[in-house]
């Protein structure tokens, strides 16, 4: 009898295969929302590769990369963009020079009771820097693909990415910007 359970569970166990979905890096996107005192600025980011894990239609885990040189400013255009691109690549911000890509692993998925609704733990690094952060993400199967949204706050003074804060520096006024940014991550896996 124990000798047919555990062949029963080691055969059942051959159809809970883990797979792994690569992102469709065309399809995917990252905004970005940044705050100051006089207001916000926000843009988009590329994602530069990845995969998500499922089995029997759960997410499990996966990981993805953004090309931090990528970053782009989209609610100002011409040279107002283009010089806060270039400050927010610059070592005052990501330094992407030295960190070309940040990359995010989940290590955690637990199911909040509604089919696609996730609890999702991982590591965020950015600057060869690496903190766990958890946030809820929704997964949806559309048109042969799965598609995962996320919103996420970050606090760049845990990278040390310390310019303009008003938690380091005194004084600052109207050129403070605030520690807190947002991400909305949209991910799509390739067909």
């Amino acid at each position: 009898m124990f000798k047919s359970l555990i062949l029963t569970v080691a055969f059942l166990g051959l159809f809970a295969t883990t797979f792994a979905f690569s992102v469709d890096t065309e399809a995917s996107k990252i905004s970005w929302k940044a705050y100051k005192v006089t207001g916000s600025h926000e843009g988009t980011l590329a994602v530069q590769d990845g995969q998500l894990d499922f089995k029997d239609g759960e997410l499990t885990g996966g990981t993805f990369v953004i090309d931090m040189n990528s970053i782009d400013v989209t609610d100002i255009d011409g040279q107002g963009a283009a010089k806060l691109e270039g400050h927010l690549k610059s070592p005052d911000f990501f330094g992407v020079e030295t960190h070309p890509t940040a990359a995010f692993t989940i290590t955690k998925v637990v199911n909040r009771g509604t089919p696609g609704d996730y609890r999702i733990t991982g590591d965020i690094t950015i600057k060869e820097t690496t903190k766990e952060i958890r946030f809820n993400a929704q997964v949806a199967e559309q048109e042969g693909s799965y598609v995962a949204t996320a919103d996420v706050k970050l606090d760049r003074t845990d990278f040390n990415i310390r310019y303009g804060s008003g938690s380091f520096f005194e004084n600052l006024g109207d050129k403070t910007i605030y520690d807190e940014f947002d991400l909305n991550i949209k991910l799509v896996t390739k067909k």
